[in-house]
């Protein structure tokens, strides 16, 4: 009787420690193999539809905007699961601005500046065209709200022309063709 207790309790034991060095040793390599945490923004998929961020990374004609995302320290909250509707002005809508207005803009004492400009151009949330109707209000990330108007079978906000839609994994962008200041 003895002796079949002292087996139970020697199998035991066994199966306890091969477990529980099984686990750290998983454990150890699991996180050994993780990369340094750098939010959604980091994340590389090829396979998948991009989010609003990678799209406009990947685009020539909005590396203005992507700067001044950085430079407003927005990237992670764009790649975020939003949904978000983004008013994404192109290279040529920020030319428009008076000289240097982009310069000073992205200088780091400006930040909050800019982003209360960039936020400026989210909606949060989903509009398809298919939603928009002339005079519609918007409120925005920065809570001011811009107007969509409409001409024809083409919409503006804030007299920004809509020149192009992406649908991306996290919301649309709609590309304009001017640069929306807050009042």
């Amino acid at each position: 009787m003895k002796t079949s207790k002292f087996v139970i309790v020697l199998i035991a034991a066994s199966l306890f420690a091969c477990s529980s060095g099984d686990q750290s040793q998983s454990n150890a390599s699991s996180t050994a193999n993780q990369p340094a945490d750098g939010g959604q923004a980091t994340v590389q998929d090829d396979v998948s539809q991009q989010n609003i961020v990678q799209v406009a990374v990947g685009s020539a004609d909005h590396t203005t905007l992507v700067a001044a995302l950085k430079a407003a320290e927005y990237v992670d909250a764009l790649a975020n699961a939003g949904p978000f509707t983004v008013f994404a002005p192109t290279n040529e809508a920020f030319n428009q601005l008076p000289p240097g207005t982009v310069d000073d803009l992205v200088k780091p004492e400006n930040q909050s500046k800019l982003r209360n400009i960039l936020e400026y151009h989210v909606y949060i949330g989903v509009i398809r065209e298919n939603m928009m109707r002339d005079g519609m209000k918007l409120n925005q990330a920065n809570t001011k709200n811009v107007t969509v108007t409409k001409n024809g079978d083409k919409f503006a906000v804030n007299g920004a022309n809509m020149v192009a839609t992406v649908p991306c994994s996290n919301g649309i962008i709609y590309v304009i063709d001017k640069v929306l200041i807050p009042e």
